[in-house]
């Protein structure tokens, strides 16, 4: 089922911002803004509990040394 919604032209515009791609639909924008605040998945939260722990023991590496690497 489909439905019609009114939206300012102020929010048109800040959707035609989010676009990634020409021909993406506003439909898919406001999924991925939905996204965003849906709860996170059981393999998200696994990954982040991870990463927290490589934090926690240093096993990371700052910013600066990246750049540096890379040459920024």
């Amino acid at each position: 089922m489909a439905t019609t919604i009114q939206v300012s032209k102020d929010l048109v515009q800040q959707l035609k911002i989010r676009k990634m791609y020409d021909k993406e639909s506003y439909e898919e924008i406001i999924w991925n803004l939905l996204e965003d605040t849906m709860e996170l998945s059981e393999e998200t939260k696994k990954n982040l509990k991870i990463a927290e722990k490589d934090i926690a023991e240093g096993r990371t590496i700052p910013l600066s040394k990246v750049k540096k690497k890379l040459g920024i």
